[in-house]
């Protein structure tokens, strides 16, 4: 019990230190990523440093439930993979302390943090959330700092562009000044040239003060009631010192907090149900009052005749509603008359309905945001946990320490998270899938990777034993691979080439009536196939003696042997005979017909392969047997020739 006290202070010791280092670095790029979406409203808008402060303050705040699931998973890999890679794994597991007992008091403390996730996302966020947006707000409605370059056309101004050939750095004289002035519209446009010039704020920053000396003023005198003239009468004035006042404010002003009252991200779990019972009730009332209105609306009846009218009144009374008959009795204008009203009506429907499907459109849309937001709230703690059972198990597996292998298998990892959560989002915000679909997505294709590395690494298996899954793959495409033998260089025991020669001649003859008797060429019999499946243990033994035979002829010395043996096909044992091992899942595809024909012709697909196969390994037996049998002679010969 004291041995494993002391396991679990050390482990928490690593695991704490690493997961500080890397929640904080995780932070930082996440909050660098953010930074680089909105850098445009940050730069060149003369922002003080508590404003800035303020900024990066709430962002942190805002990021750090994101940062929480990449530490954790960054975290645990890294601390498993230097147990693994030091063997203190190793010697840990022969202590006879299974990896889930050495996981206990994480996955005590990743439970903590993901409630400390939850509790974040739901009392401190919110208020975060909001105070951000409320200065991207503010920091987009600032008026950028005034920095007039030389040489180029300065647009900073509201109507007005600024040409300055040269400028004084020291004094803030501009020379060369030429200004473009737009109001109203191209026809209201203003010149100004002027030798030099300052540009000035006033003390309220409210206002900027232009200055300018020795130019001339351009300025069109065109107004609404000389619209239809086709000259436009302008203004020319020439000046020795104009004083030209603009409005500018340069101060940063928040924005009204009241505007992010819908914003669903900056509201508890509390006010999201509060809100989504307000507006389901809201918009309840406004479809029953669009369906209230649509009961109440009548359609008006263009003037008739009075045979007409009792004509149309004699079809209502008997339910017998020809209003082909009724227009066709109509004169010509009266038609045209009914027709437009009709159009008319159409065309007003229409509209009504598209601005009507615009209001319940907007409240669907509110409505999800906010059942989004709510679920995200667990869907983020929830996958704190689901990273954990991702790292630590794969950092047990790997073995690998440092920051090499799990940083790329941890960005791997996120990257598929990411992927999935934001494809999942957009699709639910566009009402496209269900929310629970949407949000759930991430988590339910990561869950079950997290239970199934988890169940490897407790077991000790070989999870990236890529020559598994090669073969696992190509049994289910029907593939094989080929039969590599090379020659050895060094031969303890010679192989026995009489004995040898008579098992590849027994081979050929039951190759040969295996072929007869099974009729291979034709199609199998589906009853055999699905219902009433026999094991094939022929073709077993006689491939299992091919075997025997390959193995003991590989420590020959002739290269001849050698090439001949990889001609040898990989025979398939059971392919050919079922589907399946089990009766059911047999029984079951022929239940399922296409996929009962689609296992089907596989199976006589391995049959005329196995044909093929055999007839390669008569042949190369043939080759095999003549081979030998100079080998065999020429050994003799030379014996002789010795004696």
């Amino acid at each position: 019990m004291l041995l494993i006290k002391k396991l679990y202070i050390l482990i928490i010791k690593q695991f704490a230190l690493l997961f500080v280092g890397t929640f904080f670095i995780s932070l930082f790029v996440l909050m660098m990523q953010f930074v680089w979406q909105y850098i445009d409203a940050l730069i060149g808008k003369g922002l003080t440093l508590d404003i800035l402060a303020q900024f990066f303050w709430h962002m942190a705040l805002m990021m750090i439930p994101r940062a929480l699931p990449l530490a954790i998973l960054l975290s645990s890999l890294i601390a498993f993979g230097n147990l693994g890679e030091s063997s203190e794994l190793t010697a840990i597991k022969a202590a006879g302390i299974s990896l889930m007992q050495t996981l206990r008091p994480l996955i005590f403390i990743v439970l903590l943090i993901a409630g400390l996730s939850f509790y974040f996302q739901n009392n401190i966020g919110p208020n975060a959330n909001k105070k951000m947006a409320q200065l991207l707000i503010s920091m987009k409605q600032k008026s950028p700092e005034l920095e007039i370059p030389e040489g180029v056309f300065y647009d900073g101004i509201p109507n007005s562009n600024i040409y300055v050939q040269k400028k004084d750095l020291k004094t803030g004289m501009l020379y060369g000044v030429m200004i473009y002035r737009m109001t109203d519209s191209y026809d209201d446009a203003a010149i100004i040239l002027a030798d030099s010039g300052m540009l000035q704020s006033t003390a309220d920053k409210k206002h900027l003060l232009l200055s300018l000396y020795s130019g001339e003023w351009f300025e069109n005198m065109r107004s609404q009631d000389m619209a239809g003239n086709a000259y436009v009468p302008y203004r020319r004035e020439t000046f020795y010192k104009k004083r030209i006042i603009i409005p500018f404010d340069g101060e940063f002003n928040l924005a009204d907090a009241t505007i992010f009252g819908q914003n669903a991200q900056a509201k508890s779990l509390e006010q999201i149900r509060i809100d989504i019972d307000s507006l389901n009730h809201t918009y309840d009332s406004i479809g029953r009052s669009f369906y209230d209105e649509a009961k109440r609306i009548s359609y008006s009846i263009p003037p008739m005749s009075k045979a007409d009218t009792l004509l149309a009144l004699q079809s209502m009374k008997s339910k017998k509603y020809d209003m082909d008959s009724i227009y066709a009795k109509m004169s010509t204008d009266k038609q045209r008359l009914a027709v437009n009203n009709a159009l008319s009506k159409v065309n007003q429907q229409t509209g009504d309905l598209g601005f009507k499907s615009m209001l319940t459109n907007d409240g669907d849309k509110y409505l999800r945001q906010h059942k989004i937001e709510a679920i995200n709230k667990f869907v983020v703690a929830f996958s704190c946990i689901i990273f954990f059972f991702i790292g630590a198990p794969l950092g047990a597996i790997i073995r690998k320490g440092g920051l090499g292998i799990p940083i790329i298998v941890s960005i791997i990892v996120f990257i598929i998270f990411y992927i999935l959560d934001n494809t999942g989002y957009r699709m639910a915000r566009s009402g496209i899938w269900a929310i629970w679909f949407g949000k759930g997505l991430a988590t339910a294709v990561l869950a079950p990777i997290a239970i199934f590395i988890t169940y490897k690494a407790n077991n000790d298996s070989a999870v990236f034993n890529m020559d598994a899954y090669i073969d696992l793959g190509l049994r289910m495409l029907g593939l094989r691979r080929k039969r590599s033998v090379i020659g050895k260089e060094v031969v303890i025991n010679d192989p026995d080439y009489a004995q040898d020669t008579d098992k590849l001649q027994r081979i050929s003859q039951e190759v040969s009536d295996y072929s007869h008797e099974h009729h291979l060429k034709y199609p199998p019999n589906v009853i055999k196939v699905f219902f009433r499946y026999q094991p094939d243990h022929e073709i077993e033994r006689i491939s299992q003696d091919l075997e025997n035979v390959i193995e003991d002829l590989s420590n020959s010395r002739d290269k001849m042997v050698i090439s001949l043996l990889n001609h040898y096909p990989i025979v398939a044992e059971k392919a050919h005979t079922r589907p399946f091992e089990r009766l059911w899942l047999n029984t079951l595809m022929a239940i399922i017909i296409p996929a009962g024909i689609f296992f089907y012709c596989r199976m006589w697909r391995f049959r005329l392969r196995l044909l093929k196969d055999l007839r390669t390994i008569r042949q190369t037996n043939e080759h095999m047997v003549e081979r030998i049998n100079k080998i065999t002679h020429q050994t003799v010969s030379e014996k002789k020739h010795q004696e």
